[in-house]
């Protein structure tokens, strides 16, 4: 009989861990809410959800690790004939460009 006058009839129920109930506090005084119950119908509601795709980002990693492994290479064979060629520069700044290009790809894929 008492839910039958309210706004909100439906009562949910969960449980939370110490360390979970002080950020929600924290979160709520950032709010500057007072009451619990509204602050945590307004985040269910209305909070926003963010899913990250991490497939991109060790794709870059693997990416950027094979391109410093032909670096090293490069600079193995230059520590043991201590001689530089032009071919190993150009390659240097190929492999430069290649991660300057995973690294705008990566930007303009999260904007």
């Amino acid at each position: 009989m008492l839910n039958e006058n309210r706004n909100r009839p439906i009562q949910i129920k969960f449980y939370v861990s110490e360390h979970e109930r002080d950020i929600i506090r924290k979160r709520m005084a950032l709010a500057n809410t007072k009451k619990q119950s509204a602050f945590l119908r307004k985040m269910a509601c209305d909070g926003n959800i963010i899913n990250v795709n991490y497939s991109q980002i060790n794709e870059i990693c693997n990416q950027l690790g094979k391109i410093g492994s032909s670096i090293n290479q490069i600079a193995k064979r230059v520590n043991s004939t201590s001689r530089i060629y032009g071919d190993d520069i150009a390659e240097i700044k190929k492999k430069q460009s290649e991660i300057f290009g995973l690294l705008n790809s990566m930007e303009s894929k999260l904007l």
